[in-house]
């Protein structure tokens, strides 16, 4: 049998080692959740923010905490409560006797990983801070507007079981999301591992060992890379019908929008990239889309009252259309 070999247009060995160091040095502390940090890696690189949703002491905020750690980058956290103000996010201006002037004092969102905890604690108002510097990377202040340095990645995390004194996220501000990650309990092998390893040493010596790996530079090249892989025409195709078909399924009543075809390509192309490939796959596409799409997707009433999830619903559209080959 004759034997083919197919030539990468694109050496993307470079992109594969900083990918697995990264891995390694956020493995140092945190055991398994490999499909959480494989896809907090896959939306870095394909510039989009992450939802995080599990419930309490799955290492949600840990796991952000490290990939900032691991990335020599600014990094800043922000713990979202009842009283926040729009100001204590995004800055405000400040009278200054001196000049005689008002100055904008930046906030905690001028950085470039923002991990913001418990999203849904705060009201809407203080949501709405969020909706320009996520899809615009600026923020406006006064008329003058503040650009942010690149990378500008946000990740939030939630608690999907606690209700009181929460405020759900408005649609508009999930869709500003390119993943919602659905973080579950460790195995029983994993939870062994976690307990060893904290038997043996404190969290805080293991997070000394995590070291910054990679530079804000190599990010802006390797995410260069990642644009320019491969998708084939029947692909793209194939992306926009599972898209169309969240608007006119019958179990949907909010369907998505084209920005989730686009986060669909982007982070389709970001998870080939990681797993070594200069082309995107039928099933590198259908890994990526049930996180692309569970947030942003809202199920008629009658369905919630069957008791069906959006990740149900999601695996009956990806079923019921033929996957290219």
């Amino acid at each position: 049998m004759e034997e083919t070999f197919f030539e990468l247009r694109t050496d993307l060995s470079a992109l594969q080692e900083a990918v697995e160091t990264l891995k390694g040095e956020i493995g140092k502390v945190v055991v398994g959740q490999e499909q959480m940090v494989e896809l907090l890696l896959t939306a870095v690189l394909a510039d989009g923010h992450v939802i995080i949703e599990g419930v309490p002491g799955v290492a949600k905020t840990l796991t952000a905490k490290l990939l900032s750690k691991s990335i020599s980058v600014g990094f800043s956290r922000l713990q979202f409560t009842p009283d926040l103000m729009p100001s204590d996010v995004i800055g405000t201006s400040i009278f200054n006797p001196r000049e005689q002037s008002f100055q904008f004092k930046q906030g905690p969102i001028f950085s470039n990983i923002v991990l913001i905890d418990e999203i849904n604690r705060a009201p809407a108002k203080t949501q709405a801070a969020l909706f320009e510097v996520m899809e615009e990377r600026q923020v406006t202040v006064d008329g003058i507007t503040y650009g942010l340095d690149a990378p500008f990645i946000v990740v939030a995390t939630q608690n999907p079981i606690e209700q009181e004194g929460t405020y759900h996220l408005p649609e508009a501000q999930l869709d500003r999301f390119l993943f919602k990650i659905n973080v579950t309990y460790p195995t029983l092998e994993q939870e062994f591992r976690i307990l060893s390893n904290h038997h043996h040493a404190t969290l805080s010596t293991m997070l000394e060992e995590v070291k910054a790996v990679i530079t804000a530079g190599q990010i802006d090249a390797l995410r260069k890379q990642v644009r320019g892989i491969h998708v084939e025409e029947k692909l793209i195709s194939y992306i926009t019908t599972v898209v169309a078909n969240t608007r006119n399924h019958k179990s949907i009543y909010l369907g998505a929008s084209p920005r989730a075809s686009i986060g669909i390509l982007n982070g389709a192309k970001a998870l080939a990239a990681i797993r070594g490939r200069d082309f995107v796959t039928p099933e590198d596409i259908v890994y990526i889309i049930p996180s692309v799409l569970r947030h942003r997707i809202v199920l008629t009433p009658e369905k919630e009252m069957e008791g069906a999830t959006t990740d149900d619903v999601i695996t009956q559209v990806i079923q019921s259309i033929d996957l290219p080959r």
